[in-house]
C-alpha cells in the first residue's frame, strides 16, 4: 500500500517550462472543485500524466478500499462484490464529477463500522481462549475479506485474541524486570482487558468523529497516487503540518512518522536529533505505544499520525518510552530524551583514518545531508563546507579521501552540482527534465580541480536524490569508486506544491481547497539514464541487512519507471581508473571470508524470512515461544556493531582539535562519533578498497610508497 511519501527531498532549483495555469474552474461543490483543480494540475504539470481510464479506476477501487479498511475488519466479500460494479466506472465518475462509488462505499463503511463496534462490545468481556490451536494472518494483503458476517465476527474474535496475547506477553516480560509486587496472570489479563477497552474506546470514538471530508481526502489521495507515490493531496491543515515538520527547530525525538494502515511507522530519522543519537529507533519501525515519563503508555494503534505525534512530542529534557515492533518481528522498548536537533551534527566534518600495515593517512568526510546556505546560521552551504574540509585534509597530506553519503536523503541541487565540480575540471553534472521541456543541464563551469587524488564515495539504500546525483556523476566520469549497498534509494523525481485555490475562479466561500504535491521533473545522469527506481548501483557492493528486502523507491506501488534520454558529452582528465574489475574482485574475496559480513548476510536472510512469515499463533504459550526465538536470534546479531575494530585508528585534524577541546558538549559528541566509527567494519573494508585503488592504478602510482 502507498501512503504519503515521507522521504522528502527539499531540492533547490528553478522550475522552467510549465504551462501557465489560468483560473478557469467554477462551481458550488467543494468536492468537485478539488477534483477539477487537481486534474488540471496533473494535466498541465505532472511529469508523466496517465489517462483517466479503467486502469486508474481499478487502482483507485483497490487502493481506496484498502486504506479505509486497512485491517479488513469491516468490509465483507459480499460488500466488495456489491461495490465491484464501480471497479471500472470510477474514471467516468471522476470525469463527470460524480461520486456514486465514494457515496456507496461510505454508506457501507458506516454500517460495517457500527457492526464492528457491536462485535467488539460483545467479545471484549467474554473469556479469551489463550491456548487454542489457531493462527492469525498479520499481512493484510495475504488475508482475504471475510465471506460473510459470521466469518467477520470470527475475524474480530481472532483479532482481539491476538491483541490480548501480544499485550499480555509484554506485561509478563515487563513484570520480570520490575521491582513492583508481582501480579498473577489472571490479574495481568484484567489489566490487559482494561488497556484494550481504553484503546478501542478511543479508536471507535475517533472513527465516529471522522467527517465525510476526511474520507474524501483518502479518496482524492488514492487518485493522486495513481500517477506516482509522491503525488498527493494535502488539506490545508496537513500542508501546515508538513511545513512545520520540514522547517525550523525540531524539538522532540527527531523522527518523521507516517500512517501505515492502523499503525504509526517511522519513515525517517532526523540527523542530529535524539533518536539519531540513540541509534535504536530506525526507519520502518512500527511504534505501538508511547509512555511519558512516570505515566502509563498510550496505545497508538489506529491513531492518525497527527494525534500520535501529540503523544510523542514534548519539551526538551523530558523522556518518552516507545514500544516498537522492529522489522524482524521483535518488540523493544526504547527510551528517548527529547531535545532539539543538534544542527552541527548534520554539517560536513572530517577525520583521518589509519590502518597500520595496510594503509595510512586517509581523509574521511561525513556529510549527513545536502544543506544549503539558508539552513545554516553562518550562511555557508554544504559544498562550501566540503571544500573547506578537503583543504584541511590536503594540508595534512592525506593519501585519499572517502566521502560518506550513507543515509543522506538529499537536499540542495545547487550544492551537489558545486560539490561534484570539486573533483573534475568542468562539465555536465546532472540533467533535470520537465515533461514538455528540453532537459536543463546543470554544469560545473569552474575549471579548477580542488582535489585530484583517490576518491571513494560511500552510499547505502537510504542515500537518495542529491546523494545519488553526485555518486552517479562521479561514476559516469570514472572519477571515483562507489562503495555500498546493492543500490541507492532510487528517488529520481522532483516534487512541487500547487495551491488548488489558484486553479479556481471565484467560489471563495468554498476555499481553501488544499494543495497538491506533484512530481514535475526527473533527474537524469550525464550518461542519459535516470536515477529513478534503479538508483545508483555501486561499483563495489557490500552486504547489508536489507539486501534481500526491497527498500527504497522499488517498494512503492506505482513508482515512476526508469527511463533514459540523450546522453551529454562528458570527460575528465584528472585520474583514470583502469582496473576497476580487479578492485571489485579483491573486495568480493575479502568480504566472502570476513566474519562480520558473513553474519550480515545471515541476518539479512533472517529479516527476509521473518518478514515473509506473517502467520502467528493464537496460543499464548506458542506465541511467547515464537517471540523468544525471535528475540534470541535478534540478540545474536545485536553484537555486530558493538565491538571495536582492531588495527583501525581515527584522529581529529590538528586544525579542529582546539575547537573541539574548548567546548565540552562538542567534545562529548566527537567522542560518541569516534566510538561509532570504530565499530563500523564498512569503513575498514572501504579502506582496503582505497588501498587496492592506489596500488593498482597508474594515476596513483606516486602514492604507493606513502600509504604504508
Amino acid at each position: 500500500m502507498i501512503y504519503k511519501s515521507s522521504v522528502v527531498v527539499a531540492l533547490i532549483l528553478g522550475f522552467v517550462g510549465f504551462k501557465s495555469l489560468q483560473p478557469s474552474i467554477t462551481g458550488n461543490d467543494k468536492e468537485s472543485l478539488i477534483i477539477s483543480a487537481m486534474l488540471q494540475y496533473v494535466e498541465n504539470v505532472h511529469y508523466s500524466p496517465k489517462p483517466i481510464d479503467d486502469q486508474l479506476s481499478k487502482f483507485v477501487f483497490k487502493t481506496y478500499l484498502e486504506r479505509v479498511d486497512a485491517g479488513k475488519r469491516y468490509f465483507t466479500q459480499a460488500d466488495i462484490d456489491q461495490l465491484k460494479q464501480y471497479e471500472t466506472q470510477i474514471d467516468d465518475q471522476i470525469n463527470q464529477r460524480t461520486f456514486d462509488f465514494f457515496n456507496q462505499s461510505m454508506t457501507i463503511l458506516d454500517k460495517r463500522m457500527a457492526l464492528g463496534e457491536q462485535y467488539y462490545n460483545e467479545l471484549i468481556d467474554q473469556p479469551f481462549d489463550l491456548d487454542q490451536n489457531r493462527k492469525i494472518e498479520l499481512d493484510e494483503e495475504k488475508k482475504p475479506y471475510a465471506r460473510d458476517e459470521a466469518e467477520l465476527k470470527n475475524y474480530w474474535k481472532d483479532f482481539l485474541t491476538y491483541e490480548v496475547i501480544t499485550r499480555l506477553d509484554r506485561k509478563i516480560d515487563e513484570q520480570e524486570t520490575s521491582k513492583e509486587a508481582k501480579k498473577t496472570e489472571a490479574q495481568l489479563l484484567e489489566d490487559v482487558r482494561k488497556d484494550i477497552k481504553k484503546t478501542f474506546g478511543d479508536w471507535f470514538n475517533r472513527l465516529k468523529k471522522l467527517r465525510r471530508s476526511d474520507r474524501f481526502e483518502t479518496y482524492v489521495g488514492s487518485i493522486c497516487n495513481y500517477f506516482d507515490p509522491h503525488t498527493d493531496f494535502f488539506n490545508p491543515k496537513e500542508k501546515q503540518d508538513f511545513d512545520i515538520n520540514m522547517g525550523g527547530k525540531l524539538e522532540g525525538i527527531g523522527a518523521r512518522l507516517q500512517q501505515d494502515g492502523d499503525n504509526i511507522k517511522v519513515s525517517d530519522i532526523v540527523t542530529g536529533g535524539p533518536a539519531w543519537k540513540g541509534k535504536e529507533l530506525e526507519a520502518n519501525d512500527i511504534i505501538l505505544s508511547a509512555a511519558q515519563e512516570g505515566k502509563e503508555a498510550v496505545d497508538l494503534t489506529g491513531m492518525r499520525v497527527d494525534d500520535a505525534v501529540t503523544h510523542i512530542r514534548g519539551k526538551k529534557g523530558t523522556k518518552v518510552t516507545l514500544t516498537v515492533k522492529k522489522q524482524d518481528g521483535t518488540v523493544k522498548q526504547i527510551t528517548i530524551t527529547r531535545d532539539e536537533v543538534i544542527l552541527d551534527e548534520s554539517f560536513a566534518r572530517s577525520v583521518i583514518f589509519d590502518m597500520p600495515g595496510v594503509i595510512n593517512n586517509i581523509g574521511y568526510i561525513k556529510l549527513p545531508k545536502f544543506y544549503s546556505s539558508f539552513e545554516k546560521e553562518d550562511g555557508n552551504s554544504c559544498a562550501v563546507d566540503v571544500a573547506r574540509e578537503i583543504e584541511k585534509l590536503k594540508a595534512n597530506n592525506v593519501n585519499g579521501i572517502i566521502l560518506d553519503l550513507r543515509n543522506n536523503t538529499g537536499g540542495s541541487l545547487n550544492d551537489v552540482v558545486d560539490m561534484s565540480g570539486l573533483f573534475i575540471e568542468e562539465g555536465p553534472i546532472v540533467q533535470v527534465k520537465s515533461r514538455q521541456a528540453r532537459p536543463y543541464v546543470h554544469q560545473d563551469r569552474d575549471e579548477r580541480v580542488q582535489y585530484a587524488g583517490p576518491l571513494i564515495i560511500m552510499v547505502n539504500n537510504m542515500s537518495a536524490s542529491a546523494s545519488e546525483i553526485i555518486a552517479a556523476a562521479m561514476q559516469d566520469y570514472g572519477r571515483a569508486v562507489i562503495v555500498g549497498s546493492a543500490s541507492t534509494f532510487g528517488k529520481g523525481s522532483v516534487q512541487r506544491f500547487f495551491d488548488l485555490d489558484k486553479a479556481v475562479s471565484g467560489s471563495d466561500e468554498l476555499k481553501p481547497l488544499g494543495e497538491i504535491k506533484m512530481s514535475v521533473q526527473k533527474f537524469y545522469r550525464v550518461n542519459g539514464g535516470s536515477t529513478q527506481l534503479k538508483g545508483v548501483i555501486p561499483d563495489v557492493v557490500l552486504p547489508d541487512n536489507y539486501m534481500y528486502i526491497e527498500v527504497g523507491e522499488k517498494e512503492y506501488e506505482n513508482a515512476m519507471e526508469w527511463t533514459e534520454i540523450e546522453p551529454q558529452t562528458y570527460a575528465q582528465h584528472v585520474v583514470k581508473i583502469e582496473n576497476l574489475p580487479s578492485i571489485v574482485e579483491k573486495s568480493k574475496k575479502r568480504v566472502s571470508g570476513d566474519e562480520h559480513f558473513r553474519r550480515v548476510q545471515e541476518n539479512a536472510k533472517r529479516l527476509k524470512k521473518n518478514r515473509d512469515e506473517s502467520v502467528v499463533s493464537l496460543s499464548l504459550k506458542d506465541y511467547r515461544s515464537q517471540m523468544d526465538a525471535l528475540e534470541k536470534e535478534s540478540k545474536k546479531y545485536d553484537e555486530l556493531f558493538k565491538a571495536d575494530l582492531k588495527g583501525f585508528a581515527i584522529k581529529n585534524l590538528p586544525q579542529d582539535v582546539a575547537g573541539i577541546d574548548a567546548d565540552e558538549s562538542k567534545k562529548a559528541r566527537n567522542d560518541d562519533w569516534f566510538k561509532e566509527m570504530k565499530k563500523d567494519f564498512y569503513l575498514t573494508e572501504t579502506m582496503q578498497v582505497m588501498k587496492d585503488m592506489i596500488t593498482g592504478e597508474k594515476s596513483f602510482a606516486y602514492l604507493v610508497d606513502k600509504i604504508k
